[in-house]
Parts: C-alpha cells; structure tokens; sequence
C-alpha cells in the first residue's frame, strides 16, 4: 500500500462533503500541475490518502481511501489531465495542523514541507505512522 495527501480548500470541497459521498466517493476532479498528475496515477485501489484543509485550516483532517484508480478528467477539456475516486475513511481524533508538522523533527522532509503547493503528494510510510499518531490514531 503506498500513502498520499490530498489537498483541498474547505470553501471549495471539505471533509464534510467527501463524508456525506459515503462509500461510493467521489472524483478527485480539478488537478491541473503535472507533478501531481503523476501522482495520481501512480496510486492504486485501497491506497490511503490523508484530507488536508488547505488555505483555510491547514491541516490533515481525515484519511480517505482510493476506490478508482486514474481515468480521464472530466473536467478537463485538454484531455491531458486524470482523476481518481476517493472515499473518506475516517476523521483524525485530532487535526494535525501545518504548524504541527513543521514543530515535528522527524517530518522535516515531508512533501507537505519541502512541496508546499503541491495537492496531490506522496506520503512515506514513516510519516504516515507519525501523523496517525499525532492525529490520536
């Protein structure tokens, strides 16, 4: 299983909404930078995905999982971007806030850090472990 993060504007689409989609989920549509294109398509089914608030927030609020891997954009008139379906899993106990991650020595190098603008990052199985953790799971 490899590890992500997604992130996305509370205004725009929120943990709420992607709870409310259920298990069905919903299309992780709107990805226009190549980088995170790349790694969307790398992420299989049943990969886990932390939900980050970003610009309002800042912080991974919930893990999600991947239930459809990479297809066509639909929202994408070029044709040259993809999206996946994702379906929240569970909240963390505790938001991890940017400023948490940054306090953290051992999360120094995390995407989230070194990759700030990026919205779709991979996440190592270390940080994983230390985020779940700091989230109360």
């Amino acid at each position: 299983m490899n590890y992500w993060l997604v992130k996305s504007e509370p205004s725009v689409w929120s943990w709420d909404q992607q709870v409310a989609k259920g298990a069905k989920g919903e299309a992780w549509t709107g990805v226009r930078n190549h980088s995170a294109k790349l790694n969307m398509m790398a992420m299989k089914k049943g990969d886990r995905a932390f939900f980050y608030h970003s610009n309002e927030g800042k912080e991974i609020v919930g893990i999600a999982e991947i239930v459809r891997e990479h297809y066509p954009d639909p929202t994408d008139k070029t044709g040259k971007f993809v999206c996946v379906d994702i379906a929240a899993d569970k909240p963390l106990k505790t938001p991890v806030s940017l400023e948490d991650v940054k306090k953290e020595k051992h999360l120094a190098e995390m995407a989230l850090i070194k990759l700030s603008r990026l919205s779709v990052q991979p996440v190592t199985a270390a940080e994983w472990k230390i985020v779940c953790k700091m989230g109360g799971l």
